[in-house]
């Protein structure tokens, strides 16, 4: 049995879509009856049975006809059943795939086989953001997907495991990579800014997902507060109420209040969920999301040496 993404309704014999990945019930088993994100990939014909002769002979003897068939290219890969288009309702498992990826190049290509460790300056420039290199641009992403110790990863892709498929459902394809890529960047760099305001002369470092996962969740918070969500798998509570007292945690660790957070990236989590709500906001009302949730999570991890965050 399973639940109908537009109507709500659980279905013995459930339809899935081709085009969108999402289940649905007999009624709105049609990419037309569910609005399907699918539908305007097919508006273009050139996207999908343009075989590119026409473009061969359009702006012959200039640069016209190369462009314009590079363009039609990409809409084939990008368009439903295009290549790109096997990660609709995929990209919870692409990001998580690409986490571990890039912690395996942190903690075995590098070390291992390039001989440059976590204390290498070059270490530092291909994965962690930091103050003192912040035109170094392409640390805004690497640094989304890298983290400090196996416990830090884990407990980030459980989260991203257990929420990251519900909202993706929800928002859809592009808008889910979306919030995910820009939560993540603007939130590393929140923490970059918020070292340099309060801590001035100190270099700041950051690395880690859960700035990304943190909007994920914020979102979630906005749509349906009273989500009931089992904390460590046990113990049951709204999701408003685990959002607000990750907050509060969060500022008072920021502020360096509470003992214990001295080695997170507090400001980037509190970046994402600020990033995560305000964009509930904007999509609230859409569609119906799921009544319950389990959820573990957990911080801690391994050694990330001083001034550097992990979220």
């Amino acid at each position: 049995m399973a639940k109908c993404a537009e109507c709500g309704e659980y279905e013995n014999m459930p339809y899935q879509c081709r085009r969108c990945g999402q289940t649905f019930c007999a009624e709105h088993r049609l990419p037309e009856n569910h609005d399907c994100p699918g539908l305007g990939d097919w508006n273009d014909p050139g996207g999908v049975f343009d075989s590119g002769f026409d473009d061969s002979v359009e702006g012959s003897g200039s640069d016209g006809g190369a462009a314009s068939r590079v363009k039609s290219r990409i809409q084939r890969e990008t368009s439903t059943g295009g290549a790109i288009g096997f990660f609709r309702g995929n990209m919870t498992y692409v990001f998580l795939g690409a986490m571990w990826v890039t912690f395996l190049f942190q903690t075995l290509v590098f070390p291992f086989l390039l001989g440059i460790g976590t204390r290498d300056p070059l270490w530092s420039a291909a994965f962690v953001l930091s103050s003192e290199h912040p035109l170094y641009v392409w640390t805004w992403l690497t640094s989304v997907f890298s983290h400090g110790g196996f416990t830090h990863i884990l407990f980030n892709s459980v989260a991203l495991y257990f929420f990251g498929p519900v909202v993706e459902r929800r928002l859809g394809f592009k808008r889910f990579t979306a919030l995910f890529l820009v939560a993540g960047v603007l939130a590393g760099l929140a923490q970059v800014g918020a070292g340099a305001v309060l801590a001035p002369g100190t270099t700041t470092g950051v690395l880690g997902a859960s700035g990304a996962i943190m909007a994920i969740m914020g979102l979630l918070t906005v749509l349906r507060p009273n989500l009931k969500v089992y904390l460590y798998f046990v113990i049951p509570m709204p999701l408003w109420v685990l959002t607000l007292g990750f907050a509060a945690f969060s500022v008072l660790w920021g502020f360096s209040v509470a003992p214990g957070g001295g080695n997170a990236a507090n400001w980037a989590h509190l970046a994402g969920l600020g990033i995560g709500m305000a964009y509930g906001v904007v999509v609230s009302g859409e569609r119906n999301a799921p009544e319950s949730l389990r959820f573990g999570g957990g911080g801690g991890g391994g050694g990330m040496g001083p001034g550097r965050g992990r979220f």
